[in-house]
């Protein structure tokens, strides 16, 4: 049986990667890719990268198809377009990437770290009404928000 973690390392044997500097010298250099952020849309509204889409996991899919209430038409026309995947951590965004390219989408891109890596490369985020956030509210933001009841037993650690 395999966990999140072998899934995603599973994934990342068919997804290429590149980290937060790279995606900010494509950006530099003109390079317009979808931008295609695949966290909740809560967590998307507190932060996120200027231009990039917010379009679910749980919903991708769909979002990729026309006739769908979820179509989102810059994904159902954009199998032939550079597209670079994002995340919190870049683990969601390995799988999302392993489905698109399963769907016919050929240059599909993960970004290693996530919106995590972003932020700690001190590349702008957005907040939900596109002012962009400090860093120190940024580092709030992004910390983990386990409840107890989501930890490891410290008998099972």
């Amino acid at each position: 049986m395999q966990n999140y973690d072998d899934l995603v390392v599973d994934a990342l044997t068919r997804v290429k990667e590149i980290m937060p500097w790279d995606l900010s010298e494509m950006l530099a250099a003109g390079r317009q890719p979808i931008l295609l952020d695949v966290r909740e849309p809560a967590e998307f509204a507190r932060l996120h990268l200027p231009g990039s889409i917010n379009v679910p996991r749980g919903v991708l899919e769909q979002s990729c198809e026309w006739d769908y209430d979820e179509t989102v038409p810059e994904l159902a026309t954009g199998r032939g377009l550079e597209m670079v995947v994002i995340c919190r951590t870049g683990k969601r965004s390995a799988l999302a990437a392993d489905v698109l390219l399963q769907m016919g989408f050929g240059q599909v891109i993960s970004l290693k770290t996530g919106v995590r890596g972003w932020a700690d490369y001190e590349q702008p985020l957005l907040d939900a009404h596109g002012a962009v956030l400090e860093a120190d509210a940024v580092d709030e933001l992004l910390a983990p928000q386990l409840r107890p009841e989501q930890r490891r037993a410290k008998s099972q650690r």
